[in-house]
C-alpha cells in the first residue's frame, strides 16, 4: 500500500519536536479527573475481557503507553516518528515500542484487546479516517475496546507554522464535531458506548472529546 501523503509532514515534525515535546506534554497523572478516569475505566475493561494486548498509536513518547503498563495491561506503543520512538525507548526500555502507522497497523487481524489513541487521529485528513477505523477494526479481537480522545471542532482546519519549542512544523490538524467521528467509529463497526465532550478548562480554547467503543463479537454482529 502507498503510504498517505500527509504522514510525511507529520514524521519530520514531530522528529523535529520530539525533545520539546516530550519535556512539554503532560504526563497522565497531570491530566483532568475525567480523562484520567477514562484511561483507569479502559484499563478495566481490557483487564476483565482479556483477549489481547493494547497498542497505543501515535504513543509519542511513551508516557501514556508507561501508564496504562502500570494499571496493569500488556500496553505496547506505535508511532510514525522515528525520534520519538527513541526517546520512548529510552525512558521505558521494559516496554515495547516500534515505527509505524495507523493507516497500516503491523498487527494481524483480530490480535488485540485493546486500541488507545490518544490525541493521535487529528493530523489525519478527514477522508482517511475511515481507513484509519478499519485498521482498528481490523486489528481488534471481537469484544475487544477502543478508546479514541482528541479536539473537536467545527471542521476547523489549522495550519501551523511552528510548535513546541518554536520547531518549524509542516503538520496539518482537523477537528470535527464529536458526532461525526462517532458515526465514523460506527461505520467502521465499531459500537460506541460511551461519548464525553468537555469544555476547555483555563488552557486551549478548543473542546475535546473522548470515545469508548468496542468490537462486537460475532454473535453480537449476527
Amino acid at each position: 500500500m502507498t503510504e498517505p501523503a500527509y504522514l510525511a509532514a507529520v514524521r519530520d515534525s514531530y522528529d523535529a519536536v520530539a525533545a520539546d515535546y516530550t519535556a512539554l506534554v503532560k504526563n497522565p497523572s497531570e491530566l483532568d479527573p475525567a480523562s484520567r478516569a477514562l484511561l483507569a475505566a479502559f484499563a478495566e475493561l481490557v483487564r476483565t475481557s482479556g483477549p489481547g494486548p493494547v497498542a497505543d498509536v501515535g504513543c509519542g513518547p511513551g508516557k501514556v503507553t508507561a501508564h496504562l503498563a502500570g494499571l496493569g495491561v500488556s500496553a505496547f506503543g506505535v508511532d510514525v516518528s522515528p525520534k520519538m520512538v527513541e526517546l520512548a525507548r529510552n525512558a521505558y526500555p521494559d516496554l515495547r515500542f516500534s515505527v509505524g502507522t495507523m493507516t497500516a497497523l503491523e498487527i494481524d487481524d483480530d490480535a488485540l484487546g485493546g486500541i488507545l489513541a490518544h490525541y493521535s487521529t487529528h493530523h489525519t485528513p478527514p477522508e482517511l479516517l475511515p481507513l484509519v477505523f478499519a485498521e482498528f477494526h481490523r486489528t481488534l479481537a471481537p469484544g475487544g475496546h477502543l478508546l479514541l480522545a482528541g479536539h473537536v471542532g467545527a471542521r476547523e482546519h489549522r495550519r501551523p507554522s511552528r510548535a513546541y519549542g518554536d520547531h518549524p512544523v509542516s503538520y496539518e490538524s482537523y477537528r470535527l464535531p464529536a458526532d461525526e467521528l462517532a458515526e465514523l467509529l460506527n461505520q467502521a463497526g465499531l459500537t460506541v458506548t460511551s461519548q464525553l465532550v468537555q469544555a476547555p478548562d483555563g488552557g486551549p480554547k478548543w473542546k475535546f472529546a473522548s470515545f469508548m467503543a468496542r468490537k462486537p463479537t460475532a454473535e453480537e454482529a449476527a
